[in-house]
C-alpha cells in the first residue's frame, strides 16, 4: 500500500541521508510513505497527506491540500511545546510522544537534523544512543 513516490525526492533524499547516518538505522516503506527505524522502533515517518485520499489524516494534520509531513518522537516534557509551536508543528494522536512537522519552502534542515537525532535517541537502545554526540555539550 505504500507509495514513497508521493514524497518529493528532494525531501526524501535529505531525510534518508540524515536518518541513515545514525547507528543501525534503516529505511523501509511504511503503510504510506517511508519510515526510519532503529531495531524495530520507528523514529521518523514521512508521507504526503492528501485530503482526497485520506480526509481523516488531512483533518488531523490541519490541511485542505496535499502536504508533506514528518512525524517523530519528542521528549515527554517537550510535546506540549511542539503542539503550541506555531504552524510548523502539530500534535498527533498516534502515540503519547509523537509530534508532526509540516514541510514548507522555509523548512530549517538544521532543525530537522536535530529533531531526527533526538527522536532516534529516544527510540534507540541506550547502547546505540550513547554513540551519538551530546547535543547539550
Amino acid at each position: 500500500m505504500s507509495d514513497p513516490g508521493d514524497v518529493p525526492p528532494e525531501i526524501l533524499d535529505r531525510l534518508s541521508r540524515i536518518c541513515l547516518g545514525l547507528p543501525e538505522a534503516y529505511e523501509e516503506d511504511a503503510w504510506v510513505g517511508v519510515r526510519w527505524r532503529v531495531r524495530k522502533a520507528t523514529f521518523a515517518h514521512v508521507l504526503t497527506v492528501d485530503p482526497e485520499r485520506s480526509p481523516a489524516h488531512a483533518e488531523a494534520v490541519g490541511t485542505t491540500s496535499p502536504l508533506v509531513v514528518m512525524t517523530f518522537r519528542a521528549a515527554d516534557d517537550e510535546v506540549g511545546a511542539f503542539a503550541n509551536g506555531g504552524p510548523t508543528y502539530f500534535r498527533t494522536d498516534w502515540g503519547r510522544n509523537v509530534v508532526g512537522l509540516r514541510f514548507t519552502t522555509r523548512t530549517d534542515w538544521g532543525e530537522v537534523r536535530e529533531l531526527l537525532t533526538e527522536s532516534y535517541r529516544i527510540q534507540a537502545p541506550k547502547k546505540l544512543a550513547a554513540l551519538l554526540p551530546d547535543l547539550a555539550g
